[in-house]
């Protein structure tokens, strides 16, 4: 049975991931953290970190980043694995996951879904035959509660298409403007919010008389839950270093 520390545990994603992780006979959450400690759960939740003392074998990450300095000094200073879904982090909050890394495992993704990632590794196969005669485009979708934008995942497939191109492009976020002409090196992100549109994108390839058009589109929070919980099973036992999600597609 793997013991897992959920944090964020309040959440949309906190709640989807209880269900989750409760279904898998081979997980448990024993703990959670959140900014209140609530009593109304069947495991501690803390909002002080030094007062827990369950056995601990991975801790998921689905909160706000600016409880993520909290719980990753906490992963850091017990050694305890770590999967980090959180996005929006800071350059600081980035620098201490790769030092951290030495020391102990880290799974750092921008997406936790298994569609999103394949999706990410084929665009890296395929870009170089587009490479010529082709506008690149991506645009995402999300609810209007997400703070940051463009989403850490269009950023993933963004770069997922530049590691596949000779000439690398540079992003372009949106466009406004009487002389907004697309360069023939650049990659437009543009970010939609709106309702309760749990994520999706899209990455267009517009050619002369044809368009090619990939697409993924998220229908409930559970995609990336059971992301998550693939993660952590494979994060634990690992040695110390970064890990993602294309390591578990690829497992």
């Amino acid at each position: 049975m793997i013991n897992i520390l959920l944090s964020g545990v309040s959440g949309a994603m906190g709640a989807t991931l209880q269900q989750i992780i409760a279904a898998n006979p081979d997980t448990q959450v024993v703990a959670g953290f959140d900014q209140q400690a609530l009593t109304t759960l069947p495991f501690p939740v803390y909002n002080d970190l030094t007062k827990c003392n369950e056995a601990i074998d991975v801790i998921i990450d689905f909160s706000h980043f600016a409880a993520f300095p909290a719980i990753f000094g906490f992963a850091r200073s017990h050694k305890i694995p770590i999967v980090i879904a959180t996005t929006g982090l800071s350059e600081a909050d980035l620098a201490a996951i790769d030092e951290g890394a030495k020391e102990f495992p880290v799974f750092k993704t921008a997406n936790l879904s298994l569609g999103i990632n394949l999706i990410a590794k084929m665009l890296t196969e395929m870009v170089a035959k587009l490479e010529q005669g082709f506008d690149i485009e991506i645009i995402e979708k999300h609810h209007n509660k997400k703070l940051d934008a463009p989403s850490g995942t269009a950023l993933l497939l963004a770069d997922a298409i530049n590691d596949g191109l000779a000439t690398k492009k540079d992003y372009t976020y949106g466009r406004y403007g009487r002389d907004a002409k697309r360069s023939d090196n650049e990659l437009g992100i543009h970010a939609i919010r709106g309702g309760t549109i749990p994520g999706e994108h899209s990455v267009i390839f517009a050619g002369n008389d044809e368009i090619i058009e990939v697409n993924h589109i998220a229908l409930s929070k559970k995609v990336f839950a059971e992301g998550a919980v693939k993660a952590a099973q494979f994060l634990v036992g690992q040695a110390p270093g970064r890990y993602d999600m294309a390591m578990v597609v690829n497992d």
